[in-house]
């Protein structure tokens, strides 16, 4: 099977040899194999069931929540010589039955079904009477309610093996704890098959974390210094956010457009083609945009609010650097991000289980956010996995120091204390702090707490510190948030600090760094490496080779990396191949795009040359 597998993987897809465990999964499915694979996202996983579904006999049939991407991921196939369809609710009767009588006779390779159309009867017989060559369940995690994007169509997938127990299964995630794992696992009746874990590591992306400063201005910064003219994702929270945040980065000069549920679909679909086709462009999100996008070249993700897990923060930086180039994951914390999540969770439907679920999440996001370790370890541990310093993430760039913060944190919960205990009265943050710094504001003076003990007693620090100071006292459980106004309470563990039985330790917020040469110089590496390892006379045939790409996306209606990668366009400027077995042999050159696009890029060359 493997040489089968190989040739496959050389004819179609272009490239020499296989990456990471993709060999011996594919092997495994095609030998008939179930697989439970757990990949990152850019580590190659769809081919461990394109090349299957293409080389064992029969279609291939895929389970994908994405409806809105379908048709990209089937056109990406078509490009490439590959027999792909799809059905769902956006087509019309006719195009349904055209891809039902395309299976019925054997003339595709692949089939995309969204998870609901499994639920439907005549889906179910129409599969009874086409060959199956394989299913693969994309998205996989999506069946665990411990996973970060929960989806209660995928839990009838367990069905699939008892009406085709002879038909191998796949079932593939980006992100999964080992919780999550065992989840997927036994809820798709996969525990006997094999399972094949692949290092979550992404080394090109560079993870930073800073506290909120006027968010947007320092998100404009990041960009204007590090990522100008570069793809990106901003995520925030609401849908009002995403508008005003796209506004103002347009405002700027940035070409920036919104993407959330509230939006008409037109409007959304228009946005989504244009990140996908055009170079450049930056779309701020929900969370609900991004699942599958395949774009290679996204050079930053930003979020602007707390992600409500590391699995959900995990995947989402992960749409950044596919093509394996340098890339930034950015997110801007604050005080508000915790008490925000905290009182949602509160508020959440659903039973003291699901809410504890929701706690334990934030949790694992706040220690990631308020390490003074290495991000990446800390990020890789929470997939069970050992790693060391990565010398590239924020931590290890700029190291936190640490301080006795026990006073501090004293002399916060001990005016929470006096608060509940002399005045039976509750505050959010700002009116605490106002007191340890003795300030006299009207509610102040309204509610005579200038009259307290603790009053002014905290002077030694400023309101950004405080707030620091209380952030992490939240994240360490040391206080808690209460009701819909978001007020803060001592908890069990509290009264350790204040019966001076625990230290307490905290972070101190590194100085921010002067715009040096050295920043600028970093921004130019920055973009140097999107014209990576070029000599000096490629890099002009390399930008023809992205416009040509533009032109002909832009006339073929499809998204640039569907004609080629970056990558491949790199190793075409550098080797100037002369003729169609020369292009033959650049990685990303296939026999089917070798045969529609050979002429021109060697036409295109001979005018360079």
């Amino acid at each position: 099977p493997t040489t089968d597998a190989l040739r496959c993987l050389q004819r179609v897809f272009g490239y020499d040899a296989f990456r990471g465990d993709q060999e011996q999964i594919i092997e495994h499915v095609v030998a008939g194999g179930d697989a439970l694979v757990l990949m990152p996202t850019g580590g190659g996983k769809s081919l461990c069931y394109q090349i299957p579904a293409l080389v064992r006999p029969g279609v291939g049939v895929v389970v994908s929540p994405l409806i809105a991407l379908m048709q990209d991921q089937v056109d990406a196939l078509r490009a490439l010589g590959v027999r792909a369809g799809f059905l769902n609710s956006t087509q019309d009767l006719d195009e349904r039955r055209m891809v039902e009588a395309e299976f019925l006779s054997g003339e595709l390779d692949l089939l995309y079904l969204a998870p609901e159309r499994l639920r439907v009867e005549s889906t179910l017989r129409l599969l009874d009477r086409g060959k199956i060559a394989l299913f693969a369940i994309d998205e996989a995690h999506c069946v665990a309610q411990w996973g970060h994007d929960f989806r209660p169509d995928y839990l009838a997938l367990s069905e699939l093996h008892e009406r085709w127990p002879d038909v191998p299964r796949i079932a593939l995630t980006a992100t999964a704890t080992e919780a999550t794992h065992g989840e997927i696992a036994g809820r798709l009746k996969l525990q006997d098959a094999k399972h094949f874990v692949a290092s979550f590591d992404r080394p090109n992306i560079q993870y930073r974390i800073a506290p909120k400063n006027d968010t947007r201005k320092q998100l404009l910064e990041l960009l204007r210094t590090e990522h100008e003219g570069d793809a990106g994702v901003v995520y925030c929270l609401s849908r009002k956010g995403v508008e005003d945040t796209a506004a103002f980065l347009a405002q700027h000069g940035v070409d920036a457009v919104p993407y959330h549920a509230g939006l008409d679909a037109a409007t959304r679909a228009a946005n989504q083609a244009r990140f996908l086709r055009e170079d450049g462009v930056v779309v701020v999100a929900t969370i609900a945009f991004g699942m599958g996008i395949d774009k290679p070249d996204v050079r930053f993700v930003a979020h602007l609010d707390l992600p409500k897990s590391v699995e959900g923060y995990y995947q989402e930086t992960g749409r950044a650097g596919r093509d394996g180039l340098p890339s930034t994951a950015w997110l801007a914390y604050g005080l508000q991000d915790v008490v925000q999540q905290r009182k949602m969770i509160d508020g959440s439907e659903g039973d003291d289980a699901h809410r504890r679920r929701l706690a334990a999440h934030l949790d694992a996001m706040l220690a990631l956010c308020e390490t003074v370790e290495c991000r990446r370890v800390q990020l890789l541990a929470y997939f069970g996995e050992r790693s060391t310093p990565c010398g590239n993430c924020d931590t290890c760039l700029t190291p936190a120091e640490t301080w006795d913060g026990t006073i501090a944190a004293q002399k916060f919960l001990s005016a929470v204390l006096r608060l509940a205990r002399e005045r039976r009265q509750k505050f959010g943050a700002g009116q605490i702090i106002d007191i340890l710094l003795g300030k006299k504001t009207a509610k102040v003076i309204q509610h005579d707490h200038d009259q307290l003990t603790v009053f002014g007693i905290g002077t030694e620090l400023g309101v950004a510190e405080w707030r620091g100071v209380v952030r992490q006292l939240l994240a360490q459980g040391l206080l808690a948030v209460e009701g819909e106004y978001g007020t803060l309470v001592l908890t069990e563990a509290s009264g350790e600090v204040l019966g001076r039985q625990r230290e307490v330790r905290l972070r101190r917020e590194p100085e921010k760094p002067a715009r040096s040469a050295k920043g600028s110089a970093k921004s130019a590496a920055r973009k140097a490496a999107a014209v990576a390892d070029l000599p000096e006379e490629a890099v002009a045939l390399f930008e023809r080779l992205r416009a040509w790409r533009a032109a002909t996306a832009r006339e073929l209606g499809v998204p640039a990396y569907v004609i080629f990668h970056d990558a491949t366009l790199r190793e075409i400027a550098t080797a100037a191949p002369s003729s169609l077995d020369e292009l033959s042999t650049v990685s990303g050159v296939g026999e089917s795009k070798l045969e529609k696009y050979g002429e021109g890029i060697l036409a295109l060359l001979a005018e360079d040359a």
